[in-house]
């Protein structure tokens, strides 16, 4: 191993965990050469990112780090999530979790499509969160996934039911809080602003290419068992709602003989 290669890797590391752009062009711009032209420097980077448990991934000629799953040194604590984001109780986190998450989705919905909003607004957010929840308020009991996370969804469902849709204000007033649907998800986009994962433009909410490295990333690698769980749910509502219209149909249909 050559030192001067060693110090490249700990160069690129040390640039994109500060939040330092790495990409084709800019003033990083020979560090992501030699990302990609120098075959001893993508070993070196890509074993102590490893250890680290730490993701590098590439959007559009740039290079962007993110934790792995339980990194506590990089990543946040439920604890830590919950103190950033000004939440109490555990069911309001993972609320927040699940708003995240629908966010993602109305981006980027499966691995075979790259296709990217050019921005979105809290009231999109809104709605799909009550339409997917809505399924989990009606009778959970038809579905089949086990009991925990029949409660898991099934608490936070009805934590956001019992959420009113604004607190009056109008859309430029929305302040973030815990008080209404519209207040929490302004508090969610909020921590993802301060994570460089969204600009907010006259209350429009535009990814930031961080943003979709990180989804893009995560749909081919992971999918995410959140995904298939919703994804299973889905199916079983589609699949009741064939079988109550043929039933109505043969019912009709020996009425009209």
């Amino acid at each position: 191993m050559e030192m001067k290669n060693l110090e490249k890797a700990m160069d690129i590391y040390a640039r994109l965990v500060t939040g330092e752009d790495v990409g084709r062009s800019g003033a990083n711009a020979s560090l992501y050469e030699d990302y990609y032209g120098n075959a001893e420097v993508y070993e070196i980077l890509s074993v102590m990112l490893k250890k680290l448990n730490l993701h590098i991934y590439e959007y559009k000629e740039s290079l962007f780090l993110s934790p792995g799953d339980g990194n506590r040194v990089f990543g946040y604590t439920n604890e830590e999530m919950k103190r950033a984001m000004g939440l109490r109780y555990n069911r309001e986190l993972y609320l927040a979790y699940f708003i995240i998450y629908e966010i993602l989705l109305l981006f980027y919905s499966d691995s075979a499509s790259y296709q990217f909003k050019e921005y979105i607004r809290i009231e999109n957010v809104v709605g799909d969160v009550t339409k997917t929840l809505s399924v989990f308020t009606k009778d959970i009991a038809i579905y089949d996934i086990d009991e925990e996370k029949e409660e898991s969804f099934k608490t936070i469902a009805l934590l956001w039911d019992e959420l009113p849709a604004s607190t009056g204000e109008n859309q430029e007033d929305i302040k973030a809080s815990r008080a209404s649907k519209s207040s929490l998800v302004k508090l969610v986009f909020n921590f993802l602003i301060n994570e460089n994962l969204f600009i907010e433009v006259s209350r429009r909410y535009y990814p930031t290419q961080r943003f979709a490295a990180l989804v893009e990333n995560y749909f081919e690698e992971y999918r995410g068992e959140i995904y298939d769980a919703l994804s299973r749910k889905r199916e079983d509502v589609s699949d009741e709602n064939v079988l109550s219209e043929k039933s109505n149909d043969a019912g009709k249909e020996t009425v009209s003989l």
